[in-house]
């Protein structure tokens, strides 16, 4: 008998562990370098902030609001400005919709740390709109040494400006068999310079490179991974050449833009993210 109930006791323990765990909601995935890039450039304010209080929105005063979520109406202590205006006011209030655990009941958040990516309420002092539902990221020191070089990147002089597009293509063949160079112009966002080069040779693996200013030429070196250079191109550059961004009337020479331009995005790799 004293088996039969310690067997009973142990598995009555890890059916509740069990339960337990099932009622934890899942760690959200760890985001990516675009991701925090994509959240960096569009936040007038980033705050790393604790939470005070929280209070359930009801859902008829929730529009727009996804199944398996509550909207939240927080209360948070500015623990430090991150990056925007030259100072953060000392409390903070916002709305957040955040997924429901598997007993539909939202997470407590109160005391927990996390960083905003915000802009502030016109108006309305110590309010801020989330530029998003993962605008709010939890904080650890790990986040913040990731997140603090991509801020920097964009306040930079010199920092690249948004991409939003091919402009024009040419290619042109060299006096070499193999050798051609094709310069891809970009569109940006407020008309600054940008252009990609391709550079064949004989023998020789194909070379390309990005500039950033009315200069163009073959010099021009490739942006590492993880670059705000890098992030610029992979994440904005459509996945085919635009067919009326080719100025060549060569056959030949269209087909030789196209297949650079897939070279430069191979090169490139893909945008990850793991923030929708």
């Amino acid at each position: 008998m004293r088996i039969r109930s310690l067997s009973t006791v142990v598995a009555a323990a890890l059916i509740a562990a069990a339960q337990a765990g099932a009622a934890e909601p899942a760690a959200p995935p760890a985001p990516t370098f675009a991701d925090l890039a994509a959240l960096a450039d569009g936040a007038p304010l980033a705050i790393r902030a604790r939470v005070k209080s929280q209070a359930v929105v009801p859902p008829e005063r929730a529009p727009g609001l996804a199944a398996g979520h509550a909207r939240l109406f927080v209360e948070a202590q500015t623990l430090a400005l991150l990056s925007g205006a030259t100072s953060a006011p000392e409390v903070l209030r916002y709305l957040v919709d955040v997924p429901l655990d598997a007993r539909g009941k939202p997470p407590k958040l109160r005391k927990r740390e996390f960083v905003l990516f915000a802009r502030p309420v016109s108006g309305r002092p110590g309010e801020l709109q989330l530029l998003g539902p993962r605008a709010q990221l939890p904080y650890s020191p790990a986040l913040e040494a990731r997140l603090r070089p991509v801020l920097a990147a964009f306040l930079a002089a010199d920092a690249p400006p948004r991409v939003i597009g091919v402009r024009d293509v040419l290619s042109s063949i060299g006096n070499l068999a193999g050798e051609s160079e094709t310069q891809i112009f970009l569109a940006t966002a407020k008309g600054e310079p940008a252009a990609v080069t391709v550079v064949r040779r004989p023998g020789m693996a194909p070379r390309w490179g990005v500039s950033w200013s009315e200069l163009v030429d073959q010099s021009a070196v490739a942006p590492a991974k993880d670059t705000l250079a890098w992030y610029r191109l992979a994440c904005a550059l459509p996945r085919a050449l635009p067919a009326n961004a080719n100025v060549a009337s060569d056959p030949a020479d269209h087909a030789r833009a196209a297949q650079d331009y897939r070279f430069v995005l191979d090169q490139l790799g893909p945008c990850s993210r793991n923030l929708s």
